[in-house]
């Protein structure tokens, strides 16, 4: 695994499964949210999850420079619980638990349609190895509609913003 953390492009199985990324807290650091969702049932939710995003840092320094995400892009979102009243913290919130991980990948060699998705967080809690990525319906397509720039939601990240 260390090898993945050095040279921060994507990894597969033999059955071309994504293995998880590992060292991308080292990577650039492109935002954080609370509480964000896509799915219309996430009003029901009690607890509100923290994401972290990084981009490896070769596809950063394309991105700034020219504007395009090049191809092995890779973006994760470290999914988190969110504290609250723990020590002395008597109001807000505080990242707490790391539940695992989701990336968006760019790999037109691989992937019909340039980017796919992939959950490395098993329904359990437990945290997944490798994943094959998720039908194009389930991500694919919104990011596709709703996303400022190459199906990367960039409108949500002033780092990633054209026009800051």
């Amino acid at each position: 695994m260390a090898a993945f953390a050095q040279d921060h492009g994507p990894h597969y199985t033999g059955d071309n499964e994504l293995i998880r990324p590992e060292g991308y807290r080292e990577w650039v650091f492109i935002g954080a949210t609370l509480g964000m969702s896509y799915d219309p049932n996430s009003a029901k939710r009690k607890e509100p999850k923290f994401h972290n995003l990084y981009i490896n840092p070769a596809s950063y320094r394309e991105y700034k420079e020219t504007g395009r995400f090049p191809e092995r892009t890779i973006l994760v979102m470290e999914v988190l619980t969110a504290g609250s009243h723990s020590s002395i913290n008597k109001q807000g919130n505080f990242q707490d638990k790391v539940l695992g991980v989701e990336v968006a990948l760019k790999d037109t060699s691989r992937f019909k349609e340039s980017w796919a998705y992939f959950n490395f967080i098993r329904d359990d809690g437990s945290a997944a190895d490798s994943v094959r990525a998720f039908p194009k319906e389930s991500c694919w397509s919104c990011h596709d509609e709703h996303a400022a720039t190459d199906n990367v939601f960039t409108q949500f990240y002033p780092v990633l913003r054209r026009d800051p």
